[in-house]
């Protein structure tokens, strides 16, 4: 690129495509050309209103990329399906949730692409439920002209291990609870209706409520209908997780399920824990699991309805962000949004 200062007066054909480092407006206040616009035939049509002065203008050459095209193609380089692109507004372009689903983000490509150069790109934490329609990230070109050499650099990133930045779909599935606390009926249908109302804003739906006496034998027989009528999941409520002898926990090696994770680095929620068998996860709701708005199990479902695998690392790596108090409501899915 070649930078000019120019005098208005001096502005010509020449100098179309050329782009202006500040507003251009006419003597009257009417805005001919934005700031990081490009001269065009419309504004060099009223140029006689512009009043006199200097302007510092950028001449593009061979390899370089005005800021909105350099934008929108890292834009698109970087998105999966499931993300819509609007903008530019200021040379911001705006990737916006295209499903509700799990916002998948890979932080390390993010960390490399922000090193190349003069493209940024900005995200919200990876592995949250996202809404249709929310704006998940951010690319933005911070000169006006950038080198087309960093933009195929980027899209080679890009391009090298699938989407930088995507919401994957859910998949609809079917959970089954059980529980061994004795609950008033008033507390057992705002319980249920609550587990319902969470279950469906991922597609899926509850196979059933089984409320059992606290004996390993009944919580077993309960897990297994379950999983014969066809739940991909259970929600087992009720238990405690500090007592080795508590029924649900006797219960897991009863129906040949094996403990993922005991306790997860989080607050509420240190006392969750998840079993499987056969691929099919149990998830513990500990007391306040059952009541609170959002908690561990909150973080888990997301994954879970998007197909991934609940691991010993998946609840480690709780740890970082794990202390969920009030300013970190914005980690938890918006089920009231629905």
């Amino acid at each position: 690129m070649l930078a000019h200062e120019v005098q208005v007066r001096d502005v010509d054909e020449r100098m179309l495509g050329w782009a202006t480092t500040e507003s251009i407006r006419t003597a009257g206040g009417k805005r001919l050309v934005p700031k990081g616009g490009l001269l065009d035939k419309a504004a060099l049509a009223s140029w006689s209103e512009v009043p006199d002065g200097v302007l510092h203008l950028i001449e593009l050459e061979a390899g370089d990329l005005h800021e909105n095209i350099a934008g929108r193609r890292v834009a698109e380089a970087v998105s999966g399906d499931g993300i819509e692109i609007e903008g530019p507004f200021h040379s911001r372009y705006n990737l916006r949730a295209r499903r509700r689903g799990l916002l998948v983000i890979d932080p390390e490509r993010v960390y490399q692409l922000n090193r190349i150069g003069d493209v940024s790109l900005f995200t919200r934490y990876t592995d949250q439920g996202v809404e249709a329609g929310r704006v998940v990230a951010g690319v933005k070109a911070t000169p006006i002209v950038v080198a087309e050499k960093q933009v195929i650099a980027i899209e080679e990133l890009a391009a090298a291990s699938g989407p930088i930045v995507d919401v994957q779909p859910f998949r609809p599935k079917r959970a089954a609870v059980v529980a061994t606390e004795s609950l008033h009926p008033k507390l057992r249908e705002s319980f249920e209706r609550r587990v319902a109302e969470k279950l469906a804003w991922y597609g899926g739906e509850v196979l059933g409520f089984d409320y059992v006496d606290a004996d390993a034998g009944a919580v077993a027989a309960a897990i297994s209908g379950a999983f014969r009528r066809g739940a991909d999941m259970m929600l087992a409520a009720g238990g405690n997780t500090l007592d080795p002898l508590d029924p649900i926990l006797q219960a897991l090696p009863q129906v040949g399920a094996g403990m993922v994770h005991l306790g997860a680095p989080a607050d509420p929620g240190s006392m969750f824990w998840v079993a499987t068998r056969d691929g099919r996860p149990i998830f513990n709701l500990a007391s306040c699991s059952m009541y609170s708005e959002a908690t561990v199990i909150d973080l888990m479902l997301p994954l879970v309805f998007a197909g991934r695998e609940i691991t010993a690392d998946t609840v480690i790596r709780l740890g970082y962000g794990g202390l969920l108090e009030d300013d970190m409501t914005f980690r938890f899915p918006d089920y009231d949004g629905q």
